[in-house]
């Protein structure tokens, strides 16, 4: 294997935002711990002139090309030159393309991002996303009950990010903090039509979590600022046990984050939310 020092070359060429190439080569790679991908991407290749500019960094980098564009003359000249310097190319959506034409019995249109075009779907997310964002961190409650899904929780429990992922998917997400002390608001335990989902962890990761913060924002523990209580292992814990409290007074359903990533977060939200729908009697 042509790498050294633990790391290889991986060459993404697309002629669109290439996030479908992205996804798909850091999921594969995250597989291998022991060699790293140093990515070159190459977004919005559409001209022979362009794809110039690739084929000299692949030569002066040799490493795995992967690729999804649908011109067939850059295809072409693309795979001639790898074959020529003897690097591995690969094109991501060629196989999928082709069992999509067999089993439908129709050619594609060959329209270069298709899936990124103006539509309802597109506007949806962004509906959904300017929605999200003036709905964070507990703002703006009266609006809780035209949210698809709200999430609750403890701080650090990544409800911010989720929600900006669930948005981008186009659902319409808020989400409540929930603070011992401090009442919920009426709004969040009245609702009926949206999915509340709540989010926890260890009293052990929301330390080491809220912990790196504090240091992120120069704040020292024991600094009389607040982070005493905020980081403090009961305090903690009396936190963690307030949240799960309430969620099962609300029989609000419970989702450890604290070995999930924001993607698998979202994922197991997702598919909460799609049995939901699935099983709500039609209005």
């Amino acid at each position: 294997m042509p790498t050294s020092n633990n790391y290889f070359h991986l060459h993404l060429v697309s002629d669109s935002t290439g996030e479908t190439l992205i996804t798909v080569a850091r999921a594969v790679a995250a597989q291998y711990a022991n060699v790293t991908p140093v990515e070159h991407v190459y977004p919005l290749v559409r001209s022979q002139k362009q794809l110039d500019r690739v084929l000299d960094e692949i030569e002066e980098a040799p490493g795995i090309v992967l690729f999804t564009l649908l011109e067939k003359d850059l295809v072409a000249r693309l795979e001639d030159k790898c074959k020529q310097i003897n690097v591995p190319s690969l094109s991501i959506i060629g196989p999928v393309m082709q069992l999509f034409e067999a089993y439908l019995g129709a050619a594609t249109t060959g329209r270069v991002g298709a899936q990124h075009v103006l539509n309802a779907e597109y506007f949806k997310r962004i509906d959904a996303l300017n929605y999200t964002m003036i709905h964070d961190d507990g703002q703006h409650v009266e609006g809780l009950d035209d949210a698809d899904v709200v999430l609750v929780g403890v701080s650090r429990t990544s409800k911010t990010p989720t929600s900006i992922y669930l948005a981008n998917r186009g659902i319409r997400t808020a989400n409540v903090p929930l603070v011992p002390g401090i009442p919920v608001p009426s709004q969040l335990e009245t609702l009926t039509r949206p999915l509340v989902v709540s989010l926890h962890a260890t009293p052990e990761r929301l330390i080491q979590i809220r912990q790196n913060r504090l240091l992120s924002m120069g704040a020292e523990s024991g600094s009389g600022s607040g982070s005493d209580t905020y980081t403090d292992r009961q305090s903690v814990t009396e936190e963690v046990a307030f949240a799960r409290k309430l969620s099962a007074k609300h029989d609000w359903p419970l989702l450890d984050v604290t070995r999930r990533s924001i993607e698998e977060t979202a994922a197991a939200i997702m598919k909460l939310y799609t049995d939901r729908q699935r099983n709500r009697p039609s209005e």
